[in-house]
C-alpha cells in the first residue's frame, strides 16, 4: 500500500493572508536512486606569474548543491489503493493531475496587481504611475524538497522531463509516466529575495539542514578515530 511508508514530496508555498498556503505534491513512489551533486565554490586564489601568490584555498561564496531523480506515476495503483476521491480522480484524469502539479512549479506566480484584477484595470485605462525602481514581472514559486526529517531544503526546479508511456482509451489521459526532476538547493544568498514569512521559513530550513550536516559530521569523528588508531606511530 502506498500510504504505509514515509514518502518524499515537493511542497509549493503560495502567498495568502495571514499565512502562506502549502500545495503538497507527494511522491506516489519514492525514487529508488537519487543523485546528490556538489559543485565546489569558485577559488579566490591565483598564481599568475609576476604577481604576489594568493591563498589557493581561498574561495568566494558557498558550494552549490543539487539533486536529481526519477519519479514514477501509475494511475492503476492509485485506483486500486487510493481513497474514493483520489481513485475517482485517477479514473477520470489518469496521472495528469500529478504531472500538471509538477509542471506548474516551473511557472512564475502572478505579480502584485496582476491576474484578473490587473487585466481589468489595464483594459479600463486605470494604471498607476511608473515605479522609479525595477520590479520583476513575476517570480517562481517557493518550493521545498522534503526527503525525511534530515532534508528539508528550499529549491528551484532546474529541469523537468516527462515521459508518458501509457494512455487511457477514452480521453487519452496518461495513465503511466516517468518524470526526471533536477533541483538546485537555494543558499542564504538566494533566499534573501524571498519576501515575507516565506523568506523566514526558507532561511530557517537552510540553517536547520546545515546544522544537522555539521552535527552528523562531528558524529563521524568516532569512526575516524577508530579507523586511524592502528596507523598512528604512537
Amino acid at each position: 500500500m502506498a500510504g504505509q511508508y514515509l514518502r518524499g514530496a515537493l511542497v509549493e508555498f503560495m502567498e495568502s493572508f495571514p499565512l502562506p498556503v502549502p500545495n503538497v505534491i507527494l511522491f506516489q513512489y519514492n525514487p529508488e536512486t537519487m543523485t546528490h551533486t556538489w559543485t565546489p565554490a569558485k577559488s579566490g586564489g591565483s598564481n599568475v606569474p609576476g604577481q604576489s601568490p594568493s591563498n589557493p584555498l581561498a574561495i568566494t561564496g558557498q558550494p552549490e548543491e543539487s539533486f536529481s531523480f526519477n519519479l514514477f506515476m501509475d494511475s492503476n495503483d492509485t485506483i486500486a489503493d487510493g481513497s474514493a476521491v483520489t481513485a475517482g480522480l485517477a479514473e477520470l484524469s489518469g496521472v495528469y493531475p500529478r504531472l500538471a502539479a509538477l509542471e506548474m512549479l516551473l511557472f512564475p506566480t502572478a505579480p502584485p496587481g496582476g491576474g484578473l484584477v490587473g487585466s481589468v484595470s489595464s483594459a479600463l485605462g486605470i494604471t498607476s504611475a511608473p515605479s522609479p525602481t525595477y520590479v520583476p514581472a513575476a517570480q517562481l514559486p517557493t518550493v521545498f524538497f522534503v526527503w525525511g526529517p534530515g532534508r528539508i531544503a528550499p529549491v528551484r526546479i532546474t529541469a523537468l522531463t516527462i515521459t508518458e508511456k501509457l494512455y487511457d482509451g477514452t480521453l487519452l489521459n496518461p495513465i503511466h509516466a516517468e518524470a526526471q526532476v533536477s533541483l538546485k538547493v537555494l543558499t542564504q544568498a538566494d533566499v534573501q529575495w524571498i519576501q515575507g514569512a516565506l523568506g523566514t521559513v526558507a532561511s530557517a530550513a537552510i540553517t536547520y539542514m546545515n546544522g544537522l550536516r555539521e552535527a552528523l559530521a562531528i558524529a563521524n569523528l568516532a569512526n575516524s578515530v577508530e579507523s586511524i588508531a592502528g596507523m598512528l606511530p604512537v
